[in-house]
This record gives C-alpha cells, sequence and structure tokens, in this order.
C-alpha cells in the first residue's frame, strides 16, 4: 500500500498577487502546526510540494521536525488562472468546473491541470512504491485529483472546502490503483 496525504495550504497573504511568491499568514503560519500534528503518528517517508511558498511553507514545519527534506515537484503546481488578477474568482472557477477545457488566453483548464496532477501522481507511485507521502498542495489541483477518482465532486464540493486551509485527503493505492479516498478538516482534530 501506497500513501498520499495531500495538504492544502494554509491561509495565504491575498494581498500579494504574486502566485509563485504568496505567502502564509500569521494564521496561516500558526494553523500549519494543526498539520504537523495530524501527521506526526503517519509515519511519513517522503515530503514533496508544489513549488509555491505557500505549499512548502505549509509543510515545512512538518519537515523540519521530523528531519524530512522536501523535494519540490513542479507538476503538483496549482493551476495557471491567467497573468492578471482575476476579479470574479466565483463566476471563472464556476465556468471551468461546467468545462473542464475551458481557460482563459495565458491560463490552464481544469482537464490540462487533472492531467498534470494525475502524471506526478503516476511518477511518485513508481518511485516512493509502498511508502507514506505528504504533497504539500492547493485546493483547486487537489479538487481535479479527487474528481479524477470520483466523479461525484464537482463545483459544489469544490465550493465547500474553498475556506478549509489547511485541508488534508488522504489517498491509498495499490498497484498503482486508488483504492480509498479520506478527508479531514484539521479543525475539527
Amino acid at each position: 500500500m501506497t500513501t498520499i496525504y495531500f495538504v492544502r495550504h494554509a491561509e495565504p497573504n491575498y494581498e500579494n498577487h504574486d502566485d509563485m511568491l504568496r505567502e502564509l499568514t500569521a494564521k496561516g503560519l500558526r494553523d500549519r502546526e494543526l498539520v504537523t500534528d495530524f501527521l506526526q503518528d503517519k509515519r511519513i517517508d517522503v515530503v514533496l510540494s508544489s513549488p509555491y511558498h505557500r505549499s512548502i511553507d505549509t509543510v515545512r514545519h512538518f519537515a523540519e521536525k521530523n528531519a524530512l527534506d522536501i523535494t519540490v515537484v513542479e507538476d503538483f503546481r496549482e493551476r495557471k488562472i491567467d497573468s492578471v488578477w482575476i476579479e470574479d474568482f466565483n463566476a471563472f472557477c464556476r465556468q471551468q468546473w461546467e468545462d473542464f477545457n475551458y481557460k482563459l488566453s495565458d491560463g490552464e483548464c481544469l482537464k490540462e491541470v487533472q492531467e498534470r496532477n494525475i502524471a506526478a501522481i503516476n511518477r511518485v507511485l513508481k518511485e516512493y512504491a509502498g511508502k507514506n507521502i505528504v504533497v504539500g498542495s492547493h485546493g483547486t489541483a487537489l479538487s481535479t485529483i479527487i474528481n479524477y477518482y470520483d466523479k461525484t465532486f464537482g463545483h459544489a464540493e469544490f465550493n465547500a472546502i474553498k475556506g478549509l486551509m489547511p485541508w488534508i485527503v488522504q489517498f491509498d493505492f495499490e498497484d498503482g490503483e486508488c483504492v480509498a479516498i479520506r478527508k479531514y478538516n484539521v479543525f475539527e482534530g
């Protein structure tokens, strides 16, 4: 069995419009300790992350406490929306969930995000077979992963988790096949 714990990042500073460099807020820095507490007894072997600062910083506390390095995996990055800030993010998200091929001129559609993330998972499953793995992730990227294995996860479910930061989803794999998905709200213990 290979288990991957995807950790959606803690609260980011939305005043910083640079998606790659957006840091955690003071609350986000405190809340990442909830991630550490949750993961502490999971016998984690490997810590991976999206290259975005908020994802790395969310799993960094756990990694440092357990003397584990963080390996950045570019393909676990969040969806690229466009080169400009989107004012009506909710309408844009709804449009993307209604049409997985919808994207702005300089962005990615959800189908592309899903394919990129699933390809990264497949590489991780080969490289770290039989291990317990943590991946620092993002709300949309993680939602497309859940949707790949569970088609009932759509726009309504994405909306329901928008405020959950951090949020952890456990995927169990046997022979490369996802056999279980469990979702954890770390604020509930």
